[in-house]
């Protein structure tokens, strides 16, 4: 179902573009947009300001103690905030696919070519374009130069001896991660050149999906009556636009490996830092109808004539043998690799580049540790790998698109598989278990624990993400819940390894007092037998110290225990590994005695403690609630499940009384004959309409439940209240095209109660459109999802930046984050509701 306005949404981001040539292979479905397009909206990110002064009257003791724990962080230790309140990224509308694989760092691309967000520091970023990054073609006739010219739309104040400023109405780019192609039709000169950027994001790969790597191949079409000679020259500085390239000591060298019958050549930039030391390579296959050539160090300040005359000359490098000087302090190098070959006239011809990188050994923000990324299993820990990593991929990369391939509507899929980037652009690290590493913390199995390094850790390393690339904290574990349907679809064996880390950190505790900022109180960093928030900040040292996140104690909130529970189980279904599941049962009981102190009147029923104490962390909730009253009641239909499979009677019984005790409960305070309420508190608000209200039940569906003996909700009653939800957060919003908002008044207005309940955070809507599809709502799921997608990549300009939430008008909050991954719940779903399927079938399986 594609709507009318989202047909208009899609044409807009083409409507610049002059040329009727559409690119060597392009396909359709995807995100276009041409290189000359000028978003109209412009918005903010979400600041003080813009707190109600209802809000502002309410959290003024949680301002002023952010601000001095703000000032000593920043001004007295020099460290980054985890969350940084007063310097909140602007929305800068430029961003594209990532380059890189899973857990060994990312360079972005915009999508007008330039290379623009840079993390090679483990969950570190920084947002400066390199200007000197560039690609740019030479067309030769008849031994002479008729065409040159950097493939940029930038007229930088830099670099004046090249020939900018291409006219992007002759260009467009077209996204479908982990590929993008740019097109570009040269003006007056018949050619058309497509350039394919190909990452190894390859599901159910844990080898190549691993690599720093990302090749360009470059397809060059000639309609002409006579035949051109084609170069394309790639343009790298040595670093990454931080003041480290200036930093002194860096050099480049150029390099030829040949093995197997292929050979590569290009040159490498030694990035000579004192902590987290790196090379950047860029290479090119040699092949007998190529020519290679190179420069391996120029200056990216001046004009840089020189750089430019030499390819103008004859369209090849002078390639120089030996390495360059280190640098001096204050000076920065770049290198350069051309390759040029003939394309006959009405003909076409391809060219193929490499980048790649390689940190093998990193250290945190602490530096207490050092950690081997998990590429280094493959290709060694010296240091020396870019010759390497830059020939296998040049020799790999057709395999891994032979992967990407399936059909499904246009802008569905393109919110499917360009959302993927946060798996790999999320401050991802994927690292080596160290020999003497200990995941249960020294607590074994038979009290409770776990072994010491299980298989899947063991064997696949350990994996974590950022909450956001602005909120600063690994697995952040209430929004994972959401996120995680990408790694349990697409690396199982990843989404267990999270599963067991955060495992090991429950029976773990840290008594250190510290002040929470939202509460005054201090209070453990972390408490045993409860989940951790998140398991630590890149800028410190993760795993070891977990809960980065101060804002509340999270030891009191409701919701996290009771999703590791719903996480266990929905895992097993998909997997049916038995072993994780005997590993996970004592932990999943151990939370649950956890949980069991918040139903206080012992009717079966948790209840929510007057604060915000769940993943929604602005927004009040008292007593029973929908939403994690909904979540208890979901955890007691799991264990009542997995009580049975591990043959545990008792277990089975204890869970049974609750969930039966506390179904009644929770339909007598909070259903209303349309919808589950808010909360039960009678509070003004407490009969919201929640957007969110079913996420139990829909973990139960995805999990294979929510029927006959493991049902926790009444069939009609989720229908209806998804209906109500339909009619009201989604239609009754923003003229039903921005998706659904958090929380909406029976009347039909927005609940404003809080700086979050009306806002639209695209991860949950996902996941409600999940759970419509389950429901037999398909097309009132699809047209949810399709308002946040179009909204955020097609009207805000927010493509591989999709922000964790964003108000009807003005603002939008925490770009680059992790929830709208659960795209991928709609994903399972679909397959789900398509057709029955073994379990072990059901992940990442993607029908048309």
């Amino acid at each position: 179902m594609t709507s009318e306005w989202g047909e208009k949404s899609t044409a807009d981001l083409m409507s610049r573009y002059v040329s009727k040539e559409m690119g060597y292979e392009v396909p359709k479905e995807g995100w276009r947009i041409c290189l000359a397009h000028e978003f109209k909206e412009k918005r903010k990110p979400f600041q003080a300001k813009d707190v109600s002064l209802s809000n502002v009257l309410e959290h003024v003791g949680l301002g002023v103690r952010y601000l001095k724990w703000w000032y000593k962080k920043t001004q007295v230790e020099k460290k980054a905030p985890f969350i940084d309140m007063f310097r909140a990224q602007p929305l800068r509308q430029i961003y594209g696919a990532p380059l890189g694989g899973i857990g060994g760092g990312t360079i972005t691309r915009g999508w007008r070519g330039e290379f623009c967000r840079w993390q090679l520091n483990p969950g570190m970023y920084h947002y400066k374009t390199v200007t000197a990054n560039q690609f740019t073609v030479c067309l030769r006739r008849g031994g002479q130069t008729v065409y040159q010219q950097v493939l940029s739309v930038e007229r930088p104040p830099t670099l004046q001896g090249w020939n900018w400023g291409y006219c992007g109405e002759y260009a467009f780019y077209h996204a479908l991660y982990p590929r993008a192609w740019t097109v570009y039709h040269l003006p007056g000169q018949n050619v058309t050149l497509t350039c394919r950027q190909v990452s190894p994001v390859i599901p159910h790969d844990y080898q190549d999906s691993s690599l720093p790597v990302a090749v360009f191949v470059w397809d060059i079409e000639n309609k002409n009556d006579y035949a051109l000679d084609v170069s394309i020259m790639f343009t790298m500085v040595n670093g990454s636009g931080h003041k480290d390239d200036k930093s002194g000591g860096h050099w480049n060298e150029p390099f030829h490996l040949e093995k197997e019958g292929e050979a590569v050549s290009g040159v490498l930039l030694h990035h000579c830092t004192t902590v987290n030391p790196y090379t950047l390579c860029i290479a090119a296959r040699e092949q007998p109808d190529r020519e290679v050539s190179h420069q391996t160090a120029f200056s990216p300040k001046g004009t840089c004539s020189s750089l430019w005359s030499d390819l103008i000359t004859d369209g090849r490098l002078d390639s120089p043998t030996g390495s360059s000087p280190p640098t001096p302090k204050g000076e920065k190098v770049g290198a350069a690799l051309a390759v040029g070959c003939s394309v006959p006239a009405q003909s076409r011809n391809t060219l193929e580049f490499c980048l790649a990188w390689d940190m093998p050994k990193i250290t945190f923000g602490s530096r207490e540790r050092e950690h081997i990324r998990r590429y280094a299993r493959y290709f060694g820990t010296k240091g020396d790998a870019s010759p390497s990593l830059s020939h296998y991929a040049l020799t790999h990369y057709k395999q891994w698109e032979s992967k990407f391939h399936f059909s499904l509507p246009s802008w569905y899929k393109s919110a499917l598989f360009n959302e993927l980037y946060f798996v790999a652009d999320g401050g991802t690290v994927w690292t080596e278990l160290s020999e003497d590493a200990d995941v249960s913390g020294g607590v074994r199995s038979e009290n409770g624990g776990l072994p010491a390094q299980p298989t899947v850790v063991k064997e696949y390393g350990r994996f974590a993400y950022l909450e956001g690339q602005e909120y600063r904290m690994y697995n952040t574990y209430d929004v994972h819940f959401y996120a995680s349907f990408a790694l349990i679809m697409l690396w199982p064996k990843l989404a267990l390894s999270v599963q067991y880390d955060i495992a090991g950190s429950v029976v773990q505790q840290d008594p250190t007092e510290r002040l929470h900022l939202m509460s005054g109180r201090y209070s453990p960093v972390k408490s045993k037998n409860v989940v951790p928030h998140d398991i630590g900040d890149p800028d410190d040292e993760p795993w070891q110290r977990v809960n980065a996140y101060l804002i509340h104690d999270t030891a009191d909130w409701k919701d996290l225990n009771l999703k590791f529970v719903l996480q266990v189980y929905r895992d097993f279904h998909l997997t049916q590994d038995n072993q994780y599941l005997q590993d996970m049962w004592p932990v999943c009981q151990a939370v649950m005695e956890s949980e069991l102190k918040f139903d206080l009147d012992g009717d079966g029923l948790i209840e929510n403690s007057g604060y915000a104490d769940q993943t929604y962390d602005g927004w009040t909730v008292t007593g029973p609630s929908a939403y994690c009253g909904g979540l208890w009641l979901a955890s007691l239909c799991v264990m009542c499940k997995m009580a049975r499979l591990v043959n545990s009677e008792e277990s089975y019984q204890r869970y049974r009384d609750l969930l039966d005790r506390g179904s009644a409960a929770f339909d007598k305070l909070l259903w209303n004959g349309k919808y589950y309420n808010y909360d039960s508190s009678g509070r003004d608000l407490s009969n919201s309409v929640m957007s969110d209200q079913c996420a139990g039940h829909w973990f139960l569906r995805a999990s294979g439940l929510g029927d006959g003996e493991y049902q926790a909700f009444p069939k009609e009653k989720i229908q209806t209240a998804l209906k109500s939800i339909f009619d009201l957060n989604v239609m009754s919003f923003a003229g039903g095209q921005m998706g659904a908002v958090n929380g909406m008044r029976p009347e039909g207005v927005p609940d404003r109660s809080s700086v979050q309940s009306d806002e639209v955070w695209i991860g949950v809507v996902y996941g409600l459109a999940a759970t419509m599809i389950y429901e037999g709502m398909r097309e009132e799921g699809m047209r949810s999802a399709e308002g946040c997608y179009r909204t955020a990549w097609e009207r805000l300009g927010m493509a591989f930046q999709t922000p964790e939430a964003y108000c009807e008008k003005g603002i939008f909050r925490s770009l680059a984050y992790m929830r709208p991954l659960t795209v991928w719940a709609m994903q399972l779903a679909l397959n789900t509701s398509q057709k029955s399927q073994t379990p072990s079938a059901q992940t990442g399986d993607i029908d048309s």
